[in-house]
């Protein structure tokens, strides 16, 4: 091998490298970086700035409550979700972690959706879930679909950015823990996000898209709003 190719290779993958870094929460630059809300700073870490160090306590890096359920997200999906992420333990600042707890009613659902800044760890605690993630195919207009029945125990990852989702298919509630590589991983529910943009996708584009008729459509919009 050439001395130029060996430097172009090495080129071409630090490039992939350092573009595949982005991917991810920037690393810690000093010990810890506690969020405050400053409206006149222009210096953001993934959305927040850091306090004083000499003005952080222990309560920054402490949450309560992941014991019970959370907040129900829509009724008619059947889940409830409590989240400890940076915008309620600000001391998670930086350091490139989240966690949640999703209660599922017999047959609840959490629709397709993404963590755009995320890889998901799914834990189970209780009940029996149907998870799964979506992968891209070599053709394009296909996908690969991943699969499990989890229990009690049993442990699933979905690799970040790909589409996904949870369903209870027992008989009884469902509980799971799942986190984060993500202070903040983010939520993209792909239902609403398509139907319910603002301003509206024009009726043209998701009728074609969708193959199916603008009276469809327009059903969808109202169901999704």
């Amino acid at each position: 091998m050439s001395m130029s190719w060996l430097i172009t290779t090495l080129a071409i993958a630090a490039l992939f490298s350092s573009q595949l870094a982005y991917a991810y929460d920037l690393n810690p630059l000093q010990d810890i970086c506690v969020a405050v809300k400053d409206s006149n700073t222009s210096v953001f870490v993934n959305g927040k700035v850091c306090k004083d160090p000499n003005l952080t306590k222990a309560d920054d890096f402490f949450a309560s409550g992941l014991n019970v359920h959370g907040k129900v997200v829509r009724e008619k999906f059947g889940y409830s979700v409590n989240i400890v992420d940076v915008n309620n333990m600000p001391g998670l600042n930086t350091l490139g972690i989240s966690i949640v707890r999703a209660d599922f009613e017999p047959k609840g659902l959490i629709p397709l959706h993404t963590h755009p800044r995320a890889t998901e760890l799914i834990t189970v605690l209780e009940g029996t879930l149907y998870a799964g993630f979506l992968v891209p195919a070599e053709n394009i207009f296909k996908s690969r679909l991943f699969t499990k029945i989890l229990n009690p125990g049993d442990v699933f990852v979905v690799p970040q950015g790909l589409i996904h989702f949870q369903y209870n298919v027992g008989r009884t509630n469902a509980t799971v823990l799942a986190t984060f590589n993500s202070q903040n991983p983010g939520f993209v529910m792909i239902p609403n996000s398509i139907f319910a943009s603002d301003p509206p996708i024009l009726d043209d584009a998701l009728s074609k898209g969708f193959q199916l008729d603008k009276k469809v459509i327009k059903q969808l919009r109202k169901r999704f709003s």
